[in-house]
């Protein structure tokens, strides 16, 4: 049929030896990482990095003997999971690139166990790229967001979650860690997780809440021990119920990392976030990582992959796109 939609998906180790393929959306965190003079020594930091913290926080939770404190127990392995949309519009067979994020894998180097952490981190998407980068700079503000901002990204992302390529690789909804935003204050509850951290109340809803609300995901925000910020948790599932502490654990250590790298200023300040909170670029009290990232280079990358977008899915297939916007038609995945 005209309209038929479905998801392939391919795995990269992320490693020490990682370079970017061709299609990988460069504004990710972990390609950014993964270029320059420095790339082997960057890559090797921001894992050493998500390892040493991943201890800290099972030794923190109980998850792991006393050995744990060494450093030693546990080591993190990420896979980067790129997912291809397959398409057939106006006869004519087609492919875009859709999403990429990373999957976690806990080894437990004392038992040889390999423990199946959660899929999400460092959640990408060219079509995101397209939304915010092109789109919705291109706007009238004064009229307001429109009602359907992110539809189609939303409407992709559950149809991709529902396929058979999902359903067989994964048992467990994703989970997407982002920063927290600069434009709100946050407020300390009173309930503690025992790997989470304390929970932390936000002001109001956001255009990326609601974005993320498209995709079917609702948001709760937790500052774990040790940590700087509190961090931004989106999923469809219930996060203090439906996933492991290791398992949060893999989440924690790994998006954490790369928010101390990408968001020294939040993440690797030199002091806590007090109980009410409000987080700020222009912060100077905070140690920069060893390793090296170009905001600006991400800044950049994101204008050029939204405007790829637009011009091979948005504008060739924008009567398909529609309708998958509106869930209408879309029987095979």
């Amino acid at each position: 049929m005209a309209n038929d939609l479905t998801f392939s998906i391919t795995r990269t180790r992320f490693d020490e030896d990682y370079s970017p393929s061709d299609s990988s959306r460069l504004t990710t965190n972990f390609a950014n990482l993964a270029r320059g003079e420095h790339r082997q020594q960057n890559l090797r930091a921001a894992l050493d990095m998500i390892d040493r913290r991943c201890n800290d926080l099972a030794g923190s939770a109980g998850s792991a003997s006393s050995a744990s404190s060494a450093g030693d127990r546990y080591r993190v392995e990420l896979d980067i999971v790129s997912v291809t949309a397959h398409f057939v519009d106006r006869g004519a067979a087609g492919e875009f690139p859709l999403l990429e994020m990373l999957d976690v894998t806990i080894v437990d180097r004392h038992t040889g166990e390999r423990h199946q952490g959660i899929l999400g981190n460092n959640f990408s998407s060219y079509l995101r790229d397209y939304d915010f980068a092109v789109l919705l700079p291109s706007l009238d503000k004064s009229a307001g967001i429109p009602s359907d901002f992110g539809e189609l990204h939303g409407q992709l992302f559950q149809r991709f979650l529902e396929s058979n390529a999902f359903r067989s690789q994964f048992d467990a909804e994703p989970v997407v860690c982002i920063s927290v935003s600069t434009s709100q204050t946050y407020r300390q509850t009173e309930y503690v997780h025992p790997v989470l951290g304390a929970e932390y109340d936000h002001e109001h809803s956001s255009l990326t809440d609601d974005y993320f609300g498209r995709m079917g995901m609702q948001v709760r925000y937790f500052m774990p021990a040790g940590g700087k910020a509190p961090l931004a948790f989106y999923t469809r599932g219930d996060l203090v119920n439906d996933y492991s502490d290791l398992q949060l654990i893999g989440t924690i250590s790994t998006m954490e990392t790369f928010q101390k790298i990408y968001r020294p200023e939040i993440y690797n300040a030199n002091t806590a976030a007090p109980s009410t909170y409000r987080p700020s670029l222009a912060h100077t009290d905070y140690s920069v990582p060893s390793v090296s990232y170009d905001r600006e280079e991400r800044s950049r990358l994101a204008i050029t992959q939204g405007r790829y977008t637009e011009e091979h899915l948005v504008t060739p297939h924008r009567a398909l796109l529609e309708r998958w916007a509106t869930g209408a038609a879309v029987p095979s995945l």
